[in-house]
């Protein structure tokens, strides 16, 4: 069997490889965003949770923790990643605690553009409470 004329299938690897990488991509660059999100809010959950449990401490108030919050953003993920950290007084099922609140918001990709807002929030009842 002899072949067409004209029927000749060369360049069609790069066609294939673009049709290809025109779904990959925003499949891998989803994930990673995705993957940038979560690891932020996880570490802002944590700094939040340490700030109050440090605040909640005997000799120690919101301001405080506040200012320990702060440290442990600014260890991992820089000072770019939060807006604003709140600390204050609350009541856990009866018994006086603290709150520590951290607002965010993640860029897309790290890079800029469209981001994400958080806020997460961290709890921890005052040392000495009934």
């Amino acid at each position: 069997m002899s072949r067409l004329p004209g029927r000749d299938e060369r360049g069609s690897a790069v066609v294939d490889f673009v049709l290809v990488v025109v779904v990959l991509v925003p499949i891998f660059l989803g994930i990673l965003q995705l993957a940038l999100v979560l690891h932020v809010r996880n570490t802002l959950t944590s700094a939040a949770s340490e700030g109050a449990r440090y605040a909640a401490t005997s000799d120690r108030g919101p301001a405080d923790g506040v200012q320990k919050a702060r440290q442990q953003v600014a260890g991992v993920l820089g000072p770019a990643y939060y807006q604003d950290i709140d600390a204050g007084p609350i009541d856990i099922d009866g018994a006086p605690g603290v709150e520590v609140v951290i607002h965010a918001t993640v860029p897309a990709l790290g890079l800029g553009g469209p981001s994400v807002e958080l806020s997460v929030r961290g709890t921890a009842v005052e040392e000495g409470a009934p």
